[in-house]
């Protein structure tokens, strides 16, 4: 099949997903048929929240503490579905993303200043996924890092390929990667064989035990909410299935949400996974692993081989799948900000190249993923503030302003997580 064939039929697809969706709307299907047409953009963004930097600090989390920081998990979790939600249904009601309603309500040194901050949060995030795929090769197969660096570089390039291909071919690409780092952590609680009691109150009892937990759970969140995601997610909306009138749009966004809830609780027993697994076996054995190296030999030691290698094949699979969103994110950044483009596999050159000299200098893997968290840290309230005062505003809003109880929500959550980060900075810097 020639090229030109390949993309007319994958623009036969994605109109017949539109047209799909436009039946939904107008009562026309009915089950699951009805939701279909609308999943998809949240699993792209979910990527976001299992990147390599969440084995990081879930795994240091639980073989550390146990099960003591679950609640952490799931706080980040229910952060993530409000988050995400804002943006999603900002790029419903105004056919916008983030940094095009920015770019519009902010003077242009203010919005050049974003693009700036932005651009470095993307490569920070970049750097942690782009290590966490070379850490994925090179614990499967032995390759030294700089050329398994290499051959993620092209992995990364053939997912970007689909994004060219139409938004229904990323989806399902990026979805499979999902899919396997589920069906990796699903083996290694079935091998892992937790108990249940303390992993309930892990859930329900939030508790601490001194400094060092909270700098931990910080950093839980850290690596859960990505300032990356939160732009990225308005424009997987802004266009994808346009609402004609305030009602559609009001539809649009209920089952955009469904899709939310669907891709936020997958990412989130992800996440609860890989903690309880860490607590199962390296802190009921007196473990404490902070390098994803060690953790590798550890399932290896203590489970078998095939434990190991899902854990590889998982930490691989979140590696290349999130690096592609990562440059997504950066194309949306620019283009929204400062009105500019380049193209997306020059970008993706571009941002490989910072993480091709830290590996080229043999920095220690596990801390240029802690550090690329410390860089992330900084860009949340840059993204998280501008979303809450957009999606409050009734005139841009329309009839998908936030309720009260969204907005006051919305900022609690901001001032948690700026407070925490802030905190996470200090104890990194001056602790």
């Amino acid at each position: 099949m020639n090229e030109n064939v390949a993309v007319q039929q994958q623009s036969s697809a994605n109109h017949a997903t539109v047209q799909s969706a436009h039946a939904a709307l107008s009562g026309k299907t009915q089950g699951l048929k009805r939701l279909l047409p609308f999943l998809g953009p949240a699993f792209i963004a979910a990527i976001a929240y299992i990147d390599p930097g969440n084995f990081a600090t879930n795994i240091a989390g639980g073989s550390k503490y146990g099960y003591l920081l679950l609640w952490v998990v799931l706080l980040s979790n229910l952060m993530a579905i409000l988050i995400q939600s804002m943006s999603a249904k900002l790029g419903i009601a105004t056919g916008k993303n983030l940094p095009e309603v920015a770019r519009e309500r902010f003077s242009k040194p203010v919005s050049f200043g974003l693009w700036i901050q932005a651009e470095l949060v993307v490569m920070a995030t970049d750097l942690a996924e782009f290590i966490g795929a070379s850490l994925g090769l090179y614990l499967l197969f032995g390759i030294p890092m700089l050329p398994a660096a290499l051959i993620a570089a092209v992995g990364s390039f053939a997912i970007l390929e689909l994004q060219r291909r139409g938004f229904r071919s990323l989806e399902a690409g990026i979805t499979g990667m999902l899919f396997i780092v589920v069906l990796g952590f699903v083996a290694q609680i079935f091998f892992a064989k937790p108990e249940i009691a303390p992993i309930l109150q892990g859930l329900f009892v939030p508790q601490f035990q001194g400094v060092d937990s909270i700098l931990l759970a910080a950093g839980i969140l850290g690596a859960t909410v990505m300032p990356h995601a939160i732009y990225l997610h308005s424009a997987l909306t802004q266009r994808r299935i346009v609402g004609k009138t305030e009602a559609d749009r009001r539809k649009i966004f209920r089952f955009e949400f469904i899709d939310i809830l669907i891709a936020m609780f997958i990412a989130g027993a992800i996440n609860a996974s890989m903690l309880i697994v860490s607590a199962a076996l390296f802190f009921k054995n007196g473990l404490n692993v902070e390098d994803l190296d060690v953790a590798f030999q550890g399932f290896h030691n203590l489970v078998g081989p095939v434990s190991a290698i899902l854990f590889g094949v998982s930490l691989l699979a979140s590696g290349l799948s999130s690096s592609s969103v990562g440059t997504m994110s950066g194309d949306v950044i620019m283009q929204g900000f400062i009105q500019r483009r380049i193209p997306l596999y020059l970008r993706r050159f571009i941002t490989m190249i910072p993480p091709l000299v830290i590996i080229a200098l043999g920095v220690n893997p596990s801390y240029a993923l802690v550090m690329s968290q410390v860089v992330l840290s900084f860009g949340i309230a840059f993204a998280l503030i501008p979303l809450i005062m957009f999606t409050s505003n009734r005139q841009l809003m329309g009839s998908l302003v936030n309720r009260r109880i969204t907005t006051i929500l919305g900022w609690c959550v901001a001032v948690l997580i700026i407070a925490l980060n802030l905190f996470l900075l200090y104890q990194t810097f001056f602790g």
